[in-house]
């Protein structure tokens, strides 16, 4: 985990990539929870002996449900000080290149974009790659933006 105490040192480290988070397992009960939290219900993600037949072999979280994973797993990567709030702001450039089986273990690498001013105080744009364990492609990539107040 790094700190950094203050925007300005927040700032100093744009361009470069900021680690990883702890490994995250996801399972069948999170899958449904996440389901029943959406109304998403497709075969997909909760029909576990139709999954069996279907495109992936078992049962597959869903997109969202992995990109809701990005403010958890991004907590473990860096924390930043001295600042009063921070607020979700959106996201730019989201991607789902590859499935997450039911079962599967993802990590989040964080890469500091910018740090730049806004009405409120600053706004952070980082690149959240989440990987599965032992897969070739990305499960999700998004572009996270956040507004601090100091």
């Amino acid at each position: 985990m790094r700190t950094f105490n203050g925007i300005e040192e927040l700032a100093a480290a744009v361009g470069t990539h900021l680690g990883h988070s702890e490994w995250h397992s996801v399972d069948q009960k999170q899958i449904d929870l996440f389901a029943d939290a959406t109304g998403d219900h497709q075969w997909i993600h909760i029909d576990t002996e139709k999954a069996q037949a279907g495109p992936f072999g078992t049962t597959v979280a869903h997109g969202f449900l992995t990109l809701s994973l990005v403010p958890m797993l991004a907590s473990q990567v860096y924390r930043l000080e001295g600042v009063k709030m921070g607020v979700n702001y959106g996201a730019n450039k989201l991607r789902f290149p590859s499935p997450v089986p039911v079962d599967s273990r993802v990590r989040a690498g964080v890469e500091l974009l910018a740090v730049t001013p806004s009405s409120l105080g600053y706004q952070i744009a980082t690149r959240v790659t989440i990987e599965r364990d032992g897969g070739d492609k990305p499960a999700c990539v998004v572009e996270s933006l956040a507004v601090v107040v100091p």
